[in-house]
């Protein structure tokens, strides 16, 4: 796969994230009746409406952060099938058709096919979640996402004693995704995983955020959160997911391999090429974001007691 051109923006930063969840499930519940989500947009069979009581787990690893606002999580994105600007996607994204939705399972599996969304989620039960987002420009914020772990969609698929990696890939429809008619990057975005990466509790495949349906501009209806890891690692509005003995192609790395490596690990000892990945600024504590005071950037985003162990003799300046 080749880069169109070698022209590209900053990274594709849109999340990456720290510790999970803490809305109530009364709250959470309004959210459901506001949104649609308990209509059965891409939601289990357990959140429709009438539901009394759905099965919605809290994650046990929660976060006492405040949350960032809702209208700042929705309006400063980063999703460059919609432009590269970062109010571009909330203005763009409404363009996007998410119904009827259908993932593409295949490579090593037992159990290979394509796949209604809502067939691949309702056997799962739920968590909702809060992580820290981060981004090599430096600013995050702390976002409630609801989903279900990455891992146990992928059990159902059986994966053979061959699949070391998980591929994914995003819808790639130029006519609703104006980004996609630009030679910004190698359409369709791909992206991928480590087998134990993708079976870690952590990782995450949401459907929704706030309680409510994941809105297009942050990837409806389905997108990878990876909470230890830049945004660039969390692929949007996926169509297919293939489980490969191969390290598999990832977007920014074919862009600029110089600057973003397979792993995409949080590591505030190891600059990026252009900027420092020491600090961040949590967007929202102070409203403009240039005057946010800078927060030291954790290691791993804060979940090494959790992830740090798949990363014990890899040399993480090398592979970043």
């Amino acid at each position: 796969m080749l880069i169109k051109t070698r022209r590209y923006p900053e990274p594709q930063p849109s999340e990456i994230t720290d510790r999970e969840v803490y809305l109530h499930r009364r709250r959470f519940l309004q959210g459901l009746a506001a949104s649609g989500v308990a209509a059965g947009l891409a939601a289990p069979v357990s959140l429709r409406a009438g539901s009394r009581s759905p099965d919605v787990t809290e994650s046990k690893l929660s976060s006492e952060d405040k949350l960032t606002p809702k209208d700042d999580v929705t309006s400063y994105c980063n999703f460059y099938e919609f432009g590269t600007g970062k109010d571009d996607p909330a203005r763009n994204a409404h363009t996007l058709t998410t119904k009827p939705w259908s993932v593409t399972v295949d490579g090593e599996v037992e159990k290979p096919g394509t796949y209604d969304l809502e067939d691949i989620l309702k056997p799962h039960t739920p968590e909702e979640r809060i992580y820290r987002l981060r981004c090599v420009e430096g600013w995050s914020m702390v976002i409630p996402w609801l989903g279900v772990p990455l891992g146990d969609l992928i059990k159902r698929f059986k994966p053979t004693s061959r699949a070391k990696y998980v591929a994914f890939e995003t819808l790639y429809r130029p006519s609703e995704m104006p980004g996609q008619t630009r030679a910004i990057l190698d359409w369709p975005y791909v992206e991928g995983l480590r087998m134990d990466e993708a079976m870690n509790p952590l990782t995450l495949m949401a459907v929704g955020l706030y309680g409510e349906a994941l809105p297009n501009q942050n990837g409806a209806p389905l997108r990878l959160v990876v909470p230890w890891k830049y945004g660039f690692k969390s692929i949007k509005s996926i169509v297919k997911i293939h489980l490969t003995e191969k390290e598999p192609p990832t977007s920014w790395n074919i862009a600029a391999p110089n600057e973003y490596g397979f792993y995409a690990n949080v590591n505030p000892n190891v600059d990026h090429p252009r900027w420092s990945q020491a600090k961040e600024r949590r967007i929202g504590e102070t409203g403009l974001l240039f005057f946010t005071e800078r927060r030291k950037t954790e290691m791993f985003n804060g979940y090494g007691e959790q992830v740090a162990d798949m990363y014990r003799g890899m040399d993480l300046s090398k592979y970043f």
